[in-house]
């Protein structure tokens, strides 16, 4: 055999070597997408997001661990439930109750997330630091609000109004648009040591620090300067809020920080 012969022979048996390397390489990628997506269930936890002390607000099952805003024995009979899987605000029905739905507990610093949908040109919100005592007739009279709005709705346009902005205060740091009618969006908030940070599917949307000068500045030039109690408080409950759309949650989880 010539040099010649043997060198188009090694050529050839080391492209085919690498073919058949590539192809396996391309088997294990697509099938660690198909598992993990088989895998993957809603409203549960896995094992390593256990180990890093993330828990469920949200079984998939019940409202175990929420009531109504001011009405803790009304929830039964609220625009609130659990339909596959999801809790959904049936917001239409005015035979129902009307309420934000809030936390048993209050949270201080935290990461907490939680998919969403809502209805076309749909407009609601989570509230965080809500302080739920007579004195205060709603979520928003003291929680600070994370938007959610799908994009027909007609505030999409307007700076303040933006999904994952903190409603009224300030424009989305980062632009993006919420998914609509019909697809999911992931919100973040974290909270440590009165920082508050907005994500809406993986963008942050809005930073701030309550307590700080500029926040109480905002505040003062705000609709809630005459809101006595709203922003002041770095610990308190987490909210949805019942406000006329239907709208739909899941895999809602918190991690105390």
């Amino acid at each position: 055999m010539t040099k010649s012969s043997l060198y188009i022979l090694v050529s050839i048996i080391f492209i085919i070597i690498s073919c058949k390397t590539e192809k396996k390489k391309e088997f294990q990628i697509t099938r660690s997408k198909e598992i993990a997506a088989k895998n993957k269930v809603n409203n549960q936890l896995l094992d390593i997001e256990k180990e890093q002390g993330w828990r469920l607000l949200f079984n998939g099952t019940s409202l175990e661990g929420w009531h109504l805003f001011n009405k803790p024995d009304s929830t039964k009979f609220s625009a609130w439930e659990v339909r596959d899987g999801m809790i959904f605000c049936n917001a239409t029905d005015e035979s129902k109750v009307f309420g934000d739905l809030v936390t048993d507990k209050d949270y201080e610093n935290y990461e907490l997330q939680f998919d969403w949908q809502m209805a076309l040109r749909g407009n609601g919100g989570a509230f965080i630091n809500v302080q739920e005592t007579p004195e205060h007739k709603a979520t928003y009279n003291t929680g600070v609000e994370y938007q959610l709005l799908e994009p027909e709705h007609m505030d999409t346009k307007t700076p303040l109004k933006r999904p994952g902005t903190i409603w009224g205060l300030a424009p989305q740091l980062n632009t993006v648009e919420a998914n609509p009618v019909g697809q999911w969006n992931t919100t973040r908030i974290i909270q440590q040591n009165g920082k508050i940070q907005f994500y809406l599917n993986g963008v942050l949307t809005a930073e701030e620090e309550i307590n700080s000068a500029a926040w109480k500045n905002k505040v003062a030039n705000s609709k809630f300067k005459d809101a006595p109690g709203f922003g002041k408080s770095t610990k308190g409950k987490i909210a949805f809020q019942n406000w006329y759309f239907e709208s739909w949650f899941r895999n809602v989880k918190i991690r105390e920080l």
